[in-house]
């Protein structure tokens, strides 16, 4: 269950200022920083309900807005604003969450960037990323384009995409993780779409498809050394 959740500024050198939220379980064992999508900010139903959920499993969120969402503009950051972002929400998520495993990711647009950012200097302490749905290529136009940085990541990587996924077509992504060996996990929501929402003939509800993608996540956050 949720001890606290706390609302937080987040500096970013040379930028500005965002908004930031921490939940934070009673005796937590790890916190993951959350990064949101490109269309929707840090309090979307989504990024609630995976904070809630993780919390329930004893994993502490940090949560933040880019600044272009912060600032209500319509297309996201440039890559480097995106990076210098998430760095600082990594160093602040480390200062308010210390001793536990500290993981990185996010919600396509946002886990996208945290791969691009630990591809080019790794992020300091984390230990895995984590992807809910990572956006390979454009809806309607499969590609591997937008993976080939993910080569030069070192640490563990969990890939958690529905097989519905217009943006993550299987067929392109599978190759792409098993090129990356042993430091990569692909887990496949039957049915799921870009955010695990299901089809009422599935026989299972969103919720429970998203009970799935907590349940995996937090069970590969206890098997990272």
């Amino acid at each position: 269950m949720i001890d606290k959740t706390t609302e937080l500024k987040l500096d970013i050198e040379r930028i500005g200022t965002v908004s930031a939220i921490l939940t934070q379980p009673a005796n937590a064992r790890g916190c993951y920083v959350l990064a949101h999508g490109a269309g929707a900010n840090m309090r979307h139903s989504f990024m609630n309900k995976v904070a809630e959920g993780l919390a329930d499993r004893g994993i502490a969120t940090f949560r933040f807005n880019f600044p272009y969402m912060e600032n209500k503009q319509g297309r996201p950051d440039q890559p480097a604003v995106a990076h210098a972002t998430i760095r600082a929400a990594v160093d602040e998520a480390a200062r308010l969450c210390p001793g536990g495993k500290l993981i990185a990711g996010g919600k396509s647009f946002g886990g996208r960037m945290t791969s691009q950012a630990q591809s080019k200097t790794p992020l300091p302490g984390v230990k895995g990323l984590a992807f809910l749905g990572f956006p390979l290529h454009a809806a309607k136009k499969p590609s591997a384009e937008r993976a080939e940085h993910l080569a030069g990541i070192t640490i563990p990587m969990l890939f958690l995409q529905g097989t519905r996924d217009g943006l993550a077509d299987l067929g392109t992504l599978k190759p792409v993780i098993e090129a990356l060996g042993p430091k990569a996990m692909l887990h496949e929501i039957e049915g799921g779409d870009h955010s695990f929402a299901v089809l009422k003939k599935s026989g299972r509800s969103n919720d429970e498809a998203l009970t799935e993608v907590l349940d995996t996540l937090a069970a590969w956050i206890d098997g990272l050394a």
